[in-house]
């Protein structure tokens, strides 16, 4: 899943004229920049996008709401919701290539897509995998990675500590991972290049419910 967030995040970053999907933060300081230089003008899909990041979160936790009331796993509802989500991000992506200095209706389409299938992954990371790191929040997670890298390095680690260590550890490399096999992707291959994070999610999907800690 950190693999599969760092790809969406970077490939619709690279092809939608750094357009973050799935980092919010990112969207906010551009729009801000944007708006502090009289000579540019703010993208509407970034302003966009954090309302349709939002939309995403709110599918998904409705979703899983729903599942809790018939106690029904939620965790294949949210994989499919983000799968779909995701594959209108890569068709109207392919519709709308080659993509210009503007944005066309399919690639803008494509980007606000991209946004709420990253707002239900990000909401799935919180509602169904709290006892995991964080998937596509990496400022925390090297925040305390190197936190308990310190501690280990001044031998002031216990096992929780170590422990820590390897949970946050792995979704940052998964993350950074996913960033660089997106970039070089997408120069080969363009929008159908997210047929990796759309069968990433299929294989979740065929998978076994995964149990709840």
């Amino acid at each position: 899943m950190g693999f599969l967030a760092g790809y969406a995040d970077t490939l619709g970053f690279i092809a939608l004229f750094g357009l973050f999907t799935a980092h919010v933060t990112g969207n906010f300081v551009l729009i801000a920049a944007a708006l502090a230089d009289p000579a540019q003008t703010p993208s509407l899909l970034k302003l966009l996008a954090f309302p349709a990041f939002i939309l995403g979160v709110a599918a998904a936790r409705l979703l899983v709401a729903n599942c809790e009331r018939r106690g029904a796993p939620a965790t294949k509802p949210v994989y499919l919701l983000q799968l779909v989500l995701l594959l209108g991000f890569m068709v109207c992506g392919m519709l709308g290539e080659p993509v210009q200095r503007s944005v066309g209706g399919f690639a803008f389409t494509a980007g606000l897509l991209g946004a709420a299938a990253m707002g239900a992954h990000s909401a799935a990371s919180k509602l169904l995998l709290s006892h995991l790191a964080p998937t596509s929040m990496m400022t925390g997670n090297v925040t305390q990675l190197v936190i308990d890298t310190v501690d280990r390095l001044r031998g002031a680690a216990d096992a929780a500590t170590k422990a820590r260590c390897a949970k946050f550890f792995w979704p940052v490399l998964a993350f950074a991972l996913g960033c660089a096999a997106a970039a070089f992707a997408y120069r080969a291959f363009g929008f159908v290049a997210l047929i990796v994070p759309n069968a990433i999610l299929c294989l979740h999907l065929w998978l076994p419910e995964p149990e709840q800690t």
